[in-house]
């Protein structure tokens, strides 16, 4: 299997692993077929996510989708990381193998579920 320069260049990309305590909205998601587990972190104030972290355990193709959706989304507006999808995700890694495709699916899935918890959390305070 091979991965693009730029997916293998946003896996040992690690600025934005960890976690951040008392975050805004936290997504977990997994796929139980192959194991891939993601947290996604998100830290937000007047809608905008000014701080987003990531906590993956997986292959290659899970690390590296995971940092490049917290890329694409920290600065922007709530509603528009909602947004995000897979597909950008691929596009940004410059491809992924048909097997790694579903890594791209818990990323967006990672953000949305973020996002959803911190609107609940809104909505209950």
């Amino acid at each position: 299997m091979m991965y693009s320069s730029k997916v293998m260049e946003k896996f040992r990309d690690t600025k934005n692993y960890g976690k951040i305590e008392n975050a805004d909205g936290i997504g977990k998601v997994g796929n139980a077929k192959c194991g891939d587990v993601m947290w996604i972190y998100l830290k937000i104030e007047d809608e905008k996510i000014v701080d987003a972290k990531f906590e993956t355990f997986g292959c290659v193709a899970a690390i590296a989708t995971s940092t490049t959706a917290i890329d694409m989304v920290l600065g922007k507006s709530v509603e528009e990381a909602y947004h995000l999808t897979n597909k950008a995700v691929i596009e940004a890694l410059d491809g992924l193998p048909p097997e790694k495709i579903h890594c791209s699916v818990l990323a967006e899935e990672g953000i949305k579920a973020a996002i959803e918890d911190y609107r609940k959390k809104l909505a209950t305070s």
